[in-house]
């Protein structure tokens, strides 16, 4: 009786992990160590994958295990790299489980982009061998019994698993192996098996019949719903697999229903209700009975059968010689109870035993996530305070500038060049002069071409894709059911349309810096000359000695050193800023375990304000402070410009003076932002390198994803009927009651190859191809006088209706298949197309001479006007006259020509 299910495993193609992988990890991990380390964990993951799928597995614990550890590394990996079909696309395909497929067509399969849909063929695999192994288990020991139950459990707990999560780990329809409807069936199966195997334990332990009754009951109700459950879904029987289980199914219903009225037998006896006893023994006997007529051939019962009849006899003999108490009806006798020993296994990573996570170093990618956005976040603040200090300097610079200071105070000789303008000449040649700029210039227009063709031919790869997929689904519409590239690449043409954005401003700065260069060329240019030729350059004025000393130049000396100090607190501040450091990950990683998601934005702003809150308030008071001493600094010298002695040679100089400063002060700054474009398109250059490899590698995923979607479409394409299906004519289906009868008998037969018409005997055959026989002769003619003067013998066959002869049938409209085969005729003959009997025409004689022929009655050749009869199906155990014969020794009656 114990006959188990399993269920077959699933196939996988051969994946190359450690290419996209560890590409990822070499992208986004800085090299050393820790790269090194999650490149080799990479590889790990590639030979766990193959040993789990690329080879056959045993039946035995142990491969098991494989499998459960290759899964729980899944569940583990999944958080931590970008698995999608447009960041690390890995396309996984698996062949359906059940369905075996043609011979042109070959099997079903599907490909997908989806870490989801692997992890659910691995975990239908695990069910699947659970299934196996539990269904080898030697069920006359209790480590059997245990081990199967365990098994059983935990393929039904996986399949059910599977059944909730199916359709969300997918974008696509599902095969049919591992849609709902399937794996929730086949979960309901394994939960009956388990209960099975529990009431067999309970059977060997020899515990109370009320207990195994009722265990047996249960087991009865759960093969009873997956019966239902396979019957009442279309799309299950198809599969040659169901086929074979539903009638299993339903013989392990009744065999534990049996079961159940069997020991509920048992309890009826030890309370005296012995017409109890024997109703339920007899519904015990009916459905034993039914298993052994109807599936005999899947589950053995003499065993169980021998066992309710041995126990049925001596009830009814013991009722009616002693108790003679009534019997009732099954319908009106008390249901049996149910007992659920048996709860499918919850699939909670990790199944294994002993697993090790190979990426447990790395974060997941929510907190890579929410760390990105985090150090945008603390970029920006650093920018802007940074920004604003720097951007308060610059108006400081320019406004002393203006002012002519401190030059004016340090010309007061009038024919020297102020000291102040001699560092900032030799500042300038120190870092290069108009030279270093000019090539920083030159460059930019090289950076900015390379980053464009970097982005123009990403974006090209993705437009002729996207072209092709367009094409394609036009193509084949319905069919080509995988997701549109349109809608795939949108993130991707988003952050394309970023970049150009960016290029775009950063062509504006470009321009910018330019403009501001030629405007201060000229000064830049003579700041770079030698000394004597600076001094020649600047014009000479009047000597102002009498304003040394004075009171209004040391004022003024001492406001613009308290503009020095702001500044140099500003350069040490603006280093302290770009110091601060924080790692937010333990805050991240400590969210997501808690609560399973980070709320970046609630975690990240009030670390910043903490972080950067006293930086915020001394930049505003380093503003405050120089917003006063610019009042101050230009009331003092609107004091000193009214001291000194004003004419045109002054005026000249002075304003010359504030040109070199101002020049000065612009070539540092036009320096500064060349240097940072320049960085800027370096930078740029690897985001886009990146950018371009992951459209280049979601291309190739989608060209690989195409090839096989193709290669499925033309394989169902050839699985499809070469010719739309049609209606067989009433009168070929349907051709009499005494053809109906035969054929009802002898099984389908070929449809006659060849036509002949009476109406024109005396045609010559003509020339045919082989595939095409000539035309059938007509009968010889018969005289009924001469007939009647021939003897007949004494044993000739009693006259009666023909033997089935069929009416005569239209020719088919098309090819019915190749010809009746046919022997070499004897020379001067006709060939005989197969399935013609010449002697049919001759009436009721017997010819017992004749080789080869036995000794049986010729029936009457019936034609009607415009065709010939074909012979009806010989007698019982006689052969058909239409498959080849040995050819009599002579020719009686052929036709001669």
């Amino acid at each position: 009786m114990a006959t188990f299910i399993s269920v077959p495993l699933k196939k996988s193609s051969e994946v190359d992990l450690v290419k996209p992988l560890s590409k990822f990890v070499t992208a986004t991990y800085p090299s050393g160590e820790e790269q090194g380390e999650y490149i080799r964990a990479v590889e790990e993951l590639n030979k766990l994958r193959r040993n789990a799928l690329g080879r056959p597995l045993d039946k035995h614990e142990s491969s098991l295990e494989i499998l459960l550890r290759y899964y729980d590394q899944l569940c583990a990996v999944e958080p931590k790299f970008p698995f999608s079909e447009n960041q690390l696309c890995l396309t996984f395909t698996w062949k359906d489980a059940f369905d075996k497929g043609s011979l042109f067509g070959g099997s079903v399969k599907l490909a997908l982009a989806s870490l989801g849909y692997e992890k659910t063929c691995v975990l239908f695999n695990a069910a699947a061998l659970a299934s196996q192994i539990a269904s080898e288990q030697n069920l006359d020991n209790d480590e059997g019994l245990k081990a199967a139950a365990k098994y059983y459990q935990l393929a039904s707990g996986s399949f059910g698993h599977i059944k909730d999560t199916v359709l969300s780990a997918l974008n696509r329809e599902p095969t049919m192996d591992i849609s709902p409807e399937t794996v929730g069936t086949l979960s309901l199966i394994m939960l009956a098996q388990a209960q099975e195997v529990f009431f067999l334990k309970a059977t060997s332990d020899k515990m109370k019949d009320a207990v195994i009754a009722k265990l047996a009951n249960q087991a009865a109700d759960f093969y009873g719903d997956a019966f239902k459950q396979c019957q009442y879904k279309d799309n299950l029987p198809k599969y040659f697999y169901f086929q074979e289980v539903l009638p299993v199914l339903a013989a392990k219903h009744c065999i534990m229903q049996a079961n159940a009225e069997l020991h509920q037998s048992v309890l009826a006896k030890q309370k005296k209700r012995f017409g109890e006893e024997i109703a339920r023994l007899q519904h015990a006997a009916e459905l034993v009975k039914t298993v052994a007529s109807r599936y005999d051939e899947y589950v053995s019962v003499k065993d169980l059968s021998d066992k309710i009849n041995r126990a049925l006899t001596a009830a009814k003999k013991d009722n009616d010689f002693i108790y003679h108490d009534r019997v009732p009806e099954i319908k009106d006798l008390e249901h049996i109870g149910k007992a659920a020993l048996v709860k499918a296994t919850t699939i909670t990573p990790p199944l294994s035993q002993k697993f090790a996570d190979l990426f447990e170093k790395m974060v997941p990618m929510a907190v890579q996530q929410s760390m990105s956005i985090y150090n945008q976040r603390k970029s920006e603040t650093v920018n802007r305070l940074v920004g604003t200090m720097r951007e308060a300097t610059n108006l400081c610079n320019g406004v002393l500038a203006s002012l002519n200071l401190p030059a004016a105070l340090e010309d007061l000789s009038g024919d020297s060049i102020p000291q102040s303008i001699a560092e900032k000449a030799r500042s300038i040649v120190q870092q290069g002069g108009l030279q270093s700029i000019e090539q920083l210039i030159k460059d930019l227009p090289e950076l900015l071409t390379r980053n464009r063709e970097i982005l123009d031919e990403s974006l090209k790869m993705l437009d002729d894709e996207e072209t092709t997929d367009n094409e394609l689904r036009t193509k084949f519409n319905q069919r080509w059911n995988r997701t549109p590239s349109g809608d795939l690449y949108k993130p991707l043409r988003a952050e394309g349309a970023n970049f150009r954005n960016v290029l775009d401003k950063a062509v504006q700065a470009d321009q910018v810096v330019k403009d501001r260069y030629n405007t201060h060329c000229d000064m830049i240019a003579l700041l770079c000359k030698p000394e004597n030729e600076l001094n020649a350059a600047i014009p000479s004025a009047n000597p102002t000695k009498t304003l040394q000393g004075s009171e209004v130049v040391n004022v003024l000396r001492a406001q613009l050193a308290q503009l020095d100090e702001i500044k140099r607190e500003r350069e040490t501040m603006e280093g302290e800023i770009k110091a601060v450091t924080f790692d937010m990950s333990t805050t991240f990683l400590t969210a997501l375990a808690q609560d399973g998601a980070i709320s970046e934005e609630q975690l990240s702003l009030p670390q910043l304000d903490q972080m950067y809150g006293s930086y915020n308030q001394r930049v505003q008071a380093s503003l405050r402070s120089q917003e006063e001493l610019l009042g101050q600094v230009q009331t003092a010298h609107q004091e000193f410009s009214s001291l000194k002695q004003s004419n045109t040679e002054a005026n000249q100089r002075e304003e010359v003076l504030k040109k070199l400063a101002s020049a000065h002060d612009s070539y540092v700054e036009i320096s500064s932002n060349l240097r940072e474009g320049t960085k800027f398109y370096n930078d740029l250059t690897e985001i886009l390198l990146k950018f371009q490899n992951k459209c280049s590698d979601i291309v190739f995923a989608r060209k690989t994803e195409r090839d096989e979607l193709l290669k499925e479409l033309q394989q169902s394409i050839a699985r499809e009927p070469s010719a739309p299906s049609f209606n067989v004519p009433a009168y070929q289906s349907n051709p009499g009651a005494p053809a109906a009868a035969a054929a009802a008998t002898a099984g389908p037969t070929p449809a006659p190859r060849t036509v002949f018409n009476p109406q024109a005997p005396q045609q010559q055959p003509q020339s045919k191809p082989v595939s095409n026989p000539p035309a059938r002769p007509p009968p010889p003619s018969f005289n009924p006088q001469a007939a009647s003067t021939t003897p007949v013998p004494t044993n000739t066959a009693p006259t009666g209706p023909p033997f089935g002869n069929p009416p005569p049938v239209a020719p088919p409209t098309q090819a019915q298949g190749p010809p009746y085969p046919s022997y070499q005729g004897y020379p001067g003959c006709y060939q005989m197309p197969m399935g013609y009997n010449p002697y049919a025409a001759y009436g009721q004689y017997n010819m017992p001479n004749m080789p080869n022929m036995p000794n049986m009655p010729y029936m009457p050749y019936q034609t009607t006007p415009g065709q010939g009869g074909y012979p009806g199906a010989p007698p019982a155990g006689q052969p058909y006259p239409g498959y080849p014969q040995q050819p009599p020794q002579h020719q009686p009656f052929y036709p001669q020509q």
